[in-house]
């Protein structure tokens, strides 16, 4: 469906909105899609990385459409994170039935309104999205903090309607001590989250990927610093995302981050591209003031209030319309409760090359109640390179450790490697940027048999102590 407005029709919509929802629109000439909003009293952007509220009082998708605004979900207490299916026909998100409920995932049907549930569990469901398999992801709610899950079964056609019996089949893809907020799914099919970093310890929100499978997780560019969050990728392939006050973008060619010129003020983050090439997004000029949908030309110095209401925060607008299908990941993970990874190198870093090999890498976990567990050492070659075998689906983290024993390089935060999973990185937190050697490495040459590191050692005090 798509909305063209023309003079009259924009005098209706002013109409429209003032009256039946409290909005209100500029006369500028828009051509816009139907747009869904999330319409709330106060909204914290980054409340559910520390597992707080984002809605303390409540929530309502907004549907703008032939120039009225009305609730999708009246029947609901509360909705909130719209995601609309590649063929723009359904629209996912999370709702509470009453207001003593935790959040639900639900799907819509855009023509006719049919209402059904997809999942409720013990604890908050939220940021459900759509993937091309026929599966939807979200984050649920656990002790640790948001995880993201993906429900359903593959399906061998992109536009079916996912499977009532989803939440039977549930498959968590994070595995941290911290939350994991999911922000987009990527064209190539990885999914983009937000969390802290460093992963799973640090106080500064960050953009990570991840497979559909839970593999393959990194940092989207190691530039790290200034807290980023609200990402979402255009149709060029670039990702835009907030700094909170400023927009930048991650694009192919360059390593780090790029500044956009947008218009000065607090940006909520979740943009949506509209097919002229303008985007819309939710901001506000300062902290006492609500969001409202504005659209931004890219590079301009100003922009255009489409929507705004004096007593509501409008967030995470998406526009209803057909949208590209990503690309579906094939799984390579086995059948193992265990995982391989091989370091080609682990002098190299982001933070300074080693001048020479350490003699031994130490694997570290955490255990169900949050204590740092030891899994022992394993020998580093000559060339930096170590081959080990560690437990899947847990946080880990490696130090690297000099003849003596001691620590001269560890990492600050965690991360995981999916049980099945065959995993080789380049360096110690080198950057995905960075290319391997074109040789064999030292540790290859003398085994293909991974060393075990998977059997846990209580951690002594000092180790604890050493490893926070």
């Amino acid at each position: 469906m798509r909305l063209s407005l023309g003079a009259g029709a924009i005098a209706v919509l002013i109409a429209a909105l003032s009256v039946r929802c409290g909005l209100s629109a500029d006369s500028s000439q828009l051509s816009l899609p139907d747009v869904i909003v999330t319409a709330a009293p106060g909204y914290q952007p980054l409340a559910a990385l520390s597992g707080k509220e984002r809605f303390p009082k409540g929530a309502q998708l907004l549907l703008v459409h032939n120039g009225s605004a009305e609730p999708l979900a009246s029947q609901l207490w509360a909705s909130a994170d719209a995601n609309v299916s590649f063929d723009g026909q359904r629209v996912l998100f999370a709702g509470k039935q009453k207001q003593t409920d935790h959040w639900q995932i639900w799907e819509m049907t855009l023509r006719g309104r049919s209402l059904r549930l997809l999942y409720a569990g013990s604890d908050d469901a939220i940021r459900p999205m759509y993937l091309s398999s026929g599966q939807f992801f979200f984050a649920q709610r656990t002790a640790p903090g948001f995880q993201i899950v993906v429900a359903g079964t593959q399906s061998g056609d992109p536009f079916a309607p996912i499977d009532s019996n989803a939440s039977a089949k549930l498959l968590p893809i994070t595995y941290l001590p911290a939350s994991a907020i999911p922000d987009d799914v990527l064209l190539d099919g990885r999914i983009l989250f937000e969390s802290y970093f460093p992963l799973g310890s640090g106080t500064t929100p960050e953009e990570f990927l991840v497979y559909a499978d839970g593999s393959g997780v990194e940092s989207y560019r190691c530039d790290h610093g200034r807290a980023r969050w609200g990402g979402h990728q255009l149709a060029s392939g670039d990702v835009i995302f907030t700094h909170g006050t400023s927009l930048a973008r991650f694009t192919s060619p360059l390593a780090h981050e790029a500044p956009v010129a947008a218009p000065h003020g607090e940006y909520a983050g979740a943009i949506a591209e509209t097919q002229s090439g303008e985007w819309l997004v939710s901001t506000r000029p300062d902290a006492q003031a609500h969001f409202a949908l504005r659209l931004v030309t890219p590079g301009a110095a100003g922009m255009r209030t489409v929507f705004s209401r004096s007593d509501r925060d409008l967030i995470e607008p998406v526009l209803v319309a057909q949208r590209a299908r990503p690309h579906r990941h094939p799984s390579a993970l086995h059948p193992w409760n265990y995982a391989n990874m091989l370091s080609l190198d682990s002098r190299l870093s982001r933070e300074g090359d080693l001048k020479t090999a350490p003699a031994s890498v130490r694997l570290e976990t955490l255990d169900p109640q949050g204590r740092i567990r030891s899994n022992g050492t394993a020998p580093v070659e000559s060339d930096g390179s170590f081959f080990v075998q560690v437990p899947g689906d847990r946080p880990i983290r490696f130090v690297l450790l000099d003849r003596n024993g001691k620590a001269v390089r560890q990492e600050r935060g965690w991360f995981w490697i999916r049980a099945g999973e065959q995993r080789i990185c380049v360096g110690c937190h080198t950057g995905p940027e960075c290319a391997s050697e074109n040789r064999v490495p030292a540790v290859l040459m003398r085994t293909t048999t991974p060393f075990d590191l998977t059997n846990a050692k209580p951690a002594t005090q000092t180790q604890a102590s050493r490893g926070n």
